[in-house]
């Protein structure tokens, strides 16, 4: 097994044959989570079917994962910078890998949430290594190129996911989407060994800021976890110690001999903090669509869960084929204009959902999916191009935190909504056909609410910086 080469702070000699081989190894892992996340909004009346869930508690499985997630990508970047972001990125594989087969076997709901949770810390170490290797090998002119075929995996996976997993869930059973990632973890660990030489710590020898990592991870819990306890009075107790956290915590950084977020990183980077914004509007107005559409397909609709996973499937199609393109035409032209009029598509995508009745016709549950699509195609690789651009090399990792930690907690922003609409309309009753109207309601209403954030990010993405210095 060949060793790695330790490297610090600027650009390893790396030939192209290691170069693509870290692009494969960084699609692969960026195909993992999503696809498991699409293939579960599929297979969950399948699990509330055997656990007997109710619609919170389905929630709750989709949001353990992004919990996690989101509390562990800033500090194990951080812990990357330090040790090295192979050795972080290889870790995280192996515990994704395992908790997914934790998931498969799981006994109950409470368990297959724990998973859940375990399955999270691997994904953040992935998200946190990932995106700042690839941005680190791959120099300006060809960095937009390589970051779209990144956000097409995704996009791959998410195209994938729900007709697999409604495949797979329809004749195997719902532990099936979780069995399938071992396979494609242990090849991406096989890869990783043989094929990637070099190690990035571009922080070497600093100290790891334990207690400011605490401290953070007490202030994401509070804040997320407030959020989907909404409307629950309790709720309100939690965010309201998620903001002294915050405090807390920004005064620690500041007196810290070495951070965790060197906040120096957001002074006067208006690119940086809007495009972040901009990211977690996006991902905030958009990953609950999945899962409601998932549900008023199955349940409203009729449909079985391969055939509504292939229904779904229209958006991330789109996705794929138009990531790649954004990415390379951001290295040309400036992202914050191919991002404002992504941002424009998606919130035209997501209000025709507004009108979605019992009897919507296919054709335009389908048309809207590919506008929607279109629109986040369009987004997503610029605005990923413009927050990893705007920062030096050595802030690499805490570019990519802050974005994976934006996307986790755009999409806990739109798992809270979803929930906060399951709760007030639905309460803590099984979905049942007396329960559709109500279904109905909830679905509508949480649509409105994705609209009308999508309009507020369309201004996000407009007023940031620019990246291409010979633009105005």
């Amino acid at each position: 097994m060949p060793t790695a080469d330790h490297c610090i702070t600027g650009a390893p000699m790396i030939d192209d044959r290691e170069k693509k081989t870290i692009l494969l190894v960084a699609a692969l892992a960026s195909f993992l989570v999503p696809f498991t996340g699409s293939s579960i909004t599929v297979a969950l009346p399948a699990i509330a079917a055997q656990f007997h869930a109710d619609a919170v508690t389905l929630g709750w499985i989709t949001s353990a994962y992004i919990i996690s997630a989101a509390v562990f990508i800033v500090p194990f970047g951080r812990y990357a910078d330090i040790i090295g972001r192979r050795k972080v990125f290889l870790a995280g594989v192996l515990i994704y890998t395992i908790a997914s087969l934790a998931c498969a076997f799981a006994p109950g709901d409470g368990l297959l949430i724990a998973a859940r949770f375990v399955q999270g810390i691997g994904g953040a170490m992935l998200f946190a290594t990932s995106l700042a290797i690839v941005t680190q090998v791959y120099g300006p002119g060809e960095r937009g190129a390589a970051l779209g075929i990144i956000i097409a995996t995704v996009y791959a996976g998410l195209s994938l996911g729900p007709f697999l997993g409604g495949l797979l869930t329809d004749h195997f059973g719902w532990p099936s989407i979780f069995l399938i990632n071992v396979p494609l973890g242990l090849l991406t660990i096989a890869l990783t060994l043989q094929g990637v030489r070099h190690e990035w710590a571009d922080a070497a020898g600093e100290m790891f800021d334990r207690c400011g990592a605490v401290i953070y991870g007490i202030m994401l819990f509070c804040l997320i976890y407030g959020m989907l306890l909404l409307p629950d009075s309790t709720g309100v107790a939690w965010i309201v110690v998620a903001l002294v956290a915050g405090v807390a915590f920004a005064g620690w950084e500041r007196k810290s001999s070495s951070p965790l977020i060197d906040l120096s990183v957001f002074a006067d980077n208006r690119t940086f903090v809007f495009s972040n914004i901009a990211a977690m509007i996006n991902y905030g107005a958009t990953f609950g669509v999945g899962v409601l559409l998932s549900l008023y397909l199955q349940y409203i609709q009729g449909f079985s869960a391969e055939s509504a996973g292939l229904i779904l499937v229209a958006q991330p199609v789109v996705q794929m084929i138009f990531s790649p393109i954004a990415g390379r035409l951001s290295d040309r032209v400036e992202p914050r204009i191919v991002s404002t009029a992504g941002m424009a598509l998606t919130t035209l995508g997501l209000s025709f959902f507004i009108f979605l009745t019992p009897v919507t016709p296919l054709w335009v549950i389908v048309a809207s999916l590919m506008v929607l699509g279109l629109g986040y195609g369009l987004f997503s690789s610029p605005n990923t191009n413009a927050i990893m651009s705007s920062v030096q090399q050595k802030h690499l990792s805490i570019a990519s935190g802050m974005n994976a930690t934006m996307r986790s907690f755009g999409q806990l922003i739109s798992m809270a909504i979803a929930m906060f609409c399951f709760t007030v309309f639905i309460g803590g009753e099984t979905i049942t056909p007396a329960i559709y109207p109500s279904l109905m309601t909830s679905v509508t209403v949480a649509f409105i609410v994705f609209t009308v954030l999508c309009l507020a990010g369309v201004a996000a993405s407009y007023v940031r910086g620019t990246i291409h210095s010979d633009d105005a």
